[in-house]
């Protein structure tokens, strides 16, 4: 076996991946690291939903909540990797509103939806290519960049359609996305097996892979991940074309779903994907964060949001809900970091 087989760099060569942490380093992470306390907080959330509001705990309201949220849980498959890398793709809403617009107007003008769908596809990997040659090519920073994007995104769905839905789509595709899976009555929607396929892609991809182990190094520290033999700009080129892939995808779920193709269609839509992926413990500094955390953040926000809309709830409140959320789970690590800087000084301090 060579030096290379074993990861190991002897000096005439280089490691092209960060070594996979060990087996036990992998547990104590999942039983006692943030994705548990995500889980706890979605139990607890279950739990007092079940108790205090009426009708929260049916099929019909798990059916409706996985279905409201299986664009985010989509998304965030993607943007999870893309936010442990340092970067940022803000123009998933968009792309979800143009892709929306490309089935509704090829549909328009007689495209079998099916054709419509792959066309709508690969806009969005075109749109992802953009992003990513604008970041890892151009080099700008990739906030900068997904703004713009979206508003460009944005415009071009609303300047083809403007405030035009295009409704009728055939009733097989659109029980493709709204057909439950265990038959009338039951709570799973059958869209959830996609979500599974590439829940499953997604978490391999970035949790036993070396291309995964690569995505942590890069959030880490890009310069150290370069120098270690990582091509910092591939990898960041096709997370960034798989979060537009993927946001079409959504797209083409949203258009069926509702039937209806509108220029509008999941406005403000990046946020609730940023906010599950930060709820679910990435770290928004890059570098930390694993997926069965984000799906539990994801399913967090649509337990709260649903439990409050049956409580009669208004809309404005459930945003604030959610907004603190996150403002919560982004500044309560900090503050725990540094507390825990503060104690093993003292601890330091004393034992000297």
């Amino acid at each position: 076996m060579s030096a290379t087989d074993t990861g190991v760099d002897t000096g005439t060569q280089v490691r092209t991946s960060p070594a996979a942490p060990a087996r036990a380093v992998r547990l104590r992470r999942l039983l006692l690291g943030r994705d548990a306390a995500v889980f706890a907080v979605l139990a607890v959330v279950w739990l007092v939903g079940s108790a205090a509001v009426e009708n929260f705990n049916t099929p019909s309201t798990v059916y409706y909540l996985l279905l409201d949220i299986f664009p985010i849980l989509l998304i965030a498959l993607p943007m999870t990797m893309v936010i442990i890398t340092s970067e940022i793709d803000l123009s998933v809403g968009s792309m979800v509103g143009l892709s929306s617009v490309v089935v509704g107007v090829l549909f328009d003008r007689g495209v079998p939806v099916g054709v419509a769908a792959l066309v709508a596809l690969v806009v969005g990997v075109v749109g992802g290519a953009l992003n990513g040659f604008l970041v890892t090519v151009v080099g700008l920073p990739s906030l900068a960049v997904t703004i713009g994007t979206l508003a460009l995104f944005r415009g071009i769905a609303v300047g083809l359609l403007g405030t035009t839905a295009i409704t009728g789509f055939p009733q097989g595709a659109k029980d493709l996305v709204s057909d439950r899976l265990l038959g009338p009555g039951t709570a799973l929607p059958g869209v959830v097996l996609l979500f599974v396929v590439l829940a499953v892609v997604f978490v391999v991809l970035l949790h036993f892979t070396p291309a995964g182990r690569a995505t942590y190094a890069i959030g880490l520290n890009d310069e150290a991940a370069h120098f270690s033999g990582i091509d910092v700009g591939r990898v960041k080129f096709w997370l960034l074309v798989a979060t537009g892939a993927v946001s079409s995808l959504a797209g083409i779920y949203w258009t069926l779903r509702y039937d209806s193709a509108r220029g509008d269609n999941a406005m403000g839509l990046e946020l609730s994907v940023v906010a599950a992926v930060l709820v679910g413990g990435v770290s928004i500094f890059g570098g930390r964060g694993a997926l069965p955390g984000v799906v539990a953040g994801a399913l967090v926000i649509g337990a709260l949001r649903s439990a409050l809309r049956l409580a009669d709830v208004s809309s404005d409140v459930i945003n604030v809900a959610t907004g603190l959320l996150l403002v919560i789970t982004v500044i309560v690590p900090s503050v725990l970091a540094a507390l825990r800087r503060i104690w093993q000084r003292r601890s330091a301090t004393s034992a000297a």
